[in-house]
């Protein structure tokens, strides 16, 4: 499928975009892009003062520079800016940066000349991925050079699995390097493109955790034995929450009609929190991720270059402001990583009192012959330890220090770092719940004479089953746990009904 843009694109179309999907600007954006180059053209004519068009970048901002040197400035600017390092950005999170970059562009703000748009847009449509280093960028610049170097030849992509240089790789899409002009090489590397393309792709990673997170909690709760009436929608409607609700009607969904949970009415007062409290905390985490979400789509429809032109090419108007700082996108990028390190944390504990003998009245650590074997015991260490890495991963990026370019940009809002680790606790937190699904349909294997799962949770446990069988310590763990956390990171949840 092919995305269009009128006016603006959600988080979604640019997390398809990152899946695959190409991506083209209607003919009302492209007429938006292509008079926003014509104001840069008049004001390069005229010599108005504008940043990054006749001036120098950063600290070099009062520094003219003369209308032959121009396309130089561009160029110099890319070259200079793509330093980043360390292992490159999956071709998902490249994809999906170039299309909040597309989008940025098609605002009509920025000043780019049409070919730039053209030439990313075709790099999509034939999955020809810039090698992007995922280090280096205190802000924004770093990542979108790297894309940019291969517009002008430079630089490396892979295209069919192939690594080669940028020239090579645009030849093999049938385009010409681009000779930047005045602003575009200030354009390519300017803007939250970065992170807003990683932050969509995030945002469709949490929501999948989400919904498997909820499920995996039924399967649990139904092997402990839980007291369902904690979850009844009266209760929960005690503490109003949209996210609570939700996960509560999940609940309540999956375990119906479940023989183990009507077996288990009354055994105890209450149960433990980790069990008790699974609708408060999944149902913070999805509260967390709507406005996050609403956040990365407020980014989507806003111009984020600096400067931005506007006016006509007859009275262009070019505004020095910071519209490249985003606050609001790095907090929310912290926000959510702060929630889903909180599941990834709940998680492991409801997978601990599976395994532990002391309050579970399963075999011990769900061995199959305890003693001579040790079950799940060490899996759970793995969740633990991935648990606490989440634990520090969630500081907030978004408060990190950082003084660049000599004082100029002394004020740094860090989305792009907050992206990253978000993207980061995702990935323990994906293994993390895997390790409860394993430990959760073991625990159900030694229930199966004592009374029937629910319809929701057996579709669960049969999921979880066609990946891998029943652990009798007769193979390694860890292949289990990339199959089982494969299966939660490429697909959603079996639906109930």
């Amino acid at each position: 499928m092919t995305i269009t843009i009128e006016s603006v694109l959600s988080w979604r179309d640019v997390a398809r975009v990152g899946a695959g999907e190409a991506l083209v600007l209607s003919p009302a954006a492209s007429a938006r892009v292509e008079r926003a180059s014509r104001i840069v053209a008049r004001i390069v004519e005229t010599g108005v003062r504008a940043y990054g068009v006749n001036t120098g970048v950063g600290a070099l901002a009062d520094t003219v520079v003369d209308r032959a040197s121009q396309s130089l400035l561009s160029r110099s600017i890319v070259l200079s800016h793509a330093c980043g390092v360390g292992p490159l950005l999956s071709a998902r999170e490249v994809r999906a940066i170039i299309a909040a970059e597309i989008a940025n562009f098609a605002h009509g703000h920025s000043g780019v000349r049409g070919e730039i748009v053209q030439h990313l847009a075709a790099m999509l449509e034939h999955d020809c991925i810039p090698d992007v280093p995922s280090k280096g960028s205190a802000g924004y610049l770093v990542h979108n050079a790297h894309i940019a170097l291969v517009l002008i030849g430079e630089g490396s992509a892979h295209l069919d699995g192939r690594r080669m240089s940028g020239r090579e790789a645009l030849a093999a899409i049938g385009l010409e390097p681009l000779v930047l002009g005045a602003k575009e090489g200030l354009s390519l590397v300017n803007g939250t493109a970065c992170a807003t393309g990683l932050s969509a792709v995030a945002l469709l990673r949490a929501e999948r955790l989400l919904d498997w997170a909820d499920a995996i909690a039924a399967l649990t709760l139904e092997a402990a034995g839980c007291q369902i009436a904690a979850f009844d929608a009266a209760v929960l409607a005690l503490r109003p929450s949209a996210g609570i609700e939700k996960v509560g009607a999940s609940l309540r969904a999956r375990l119906q009609g479940s023989g183990l949970v009507a077996a288990a009415f009354g055994r105890r007062t209450q149960d433990a929190l980790s069990l008790r409290s699974v609708p408060h905390a999944h149902g913070a985490a999805r509260d967390v991720f709507d406005n996050s979400a609403r956040v990365v789509d407020q980014e989507l429809a806003s111009v984020t270059d600096n400067p931005a032109v506007s006016g006509t090419p007859e009275h262009p108007i070019v505004s020095s402001e910071a519209h490249a700082v985003a606050p609001a996108l790095g907090q929310a990028a912290d926000s959510l990583a702060i929630s889903l390190a909180q599941i990834g944390a709940i998680s492991e504990r409801r997978m601990d009192r599976l395994v532990n003998p002391l309050v579970s009245g399963l075999p011990p650590f769900l061995a199959s012959d305890a003693g001579s074997h040790s079950g799940f015991m060490i899996a759970q260490y793995t969740a633990a330890a991935l648990s606490n890495e989440n634990r520090r991963l969630a500081a907030p990026a978004a408060m990190d220090g950082g003084l660049t370019s000599g004082l100029q940009e002394d004020f740094l809002a860090h989305p792009t770092a907050s992206a990253s680790k978000l993207l980061a606790v995702i990935d323990n937190a994906e293994y993390i719940l895997a390790i409860e699904l394993m430990a959760a349909a073991q625990a159900h294997d030694f229930l199966v004479a004592t009374a029937p799962r629910a319809a929701g949770t057996d579709l669960v446990y049969k999921a979880v089953r066609e990946h891998v069988s029943h652990y009798g310590d007769e193979r390694p763990l860890n292949g289990d746990i990339e199959a089982v956390r494969s299966l939660i990171r490429d697909t959603a949840p079996p639906p109930i009904g």
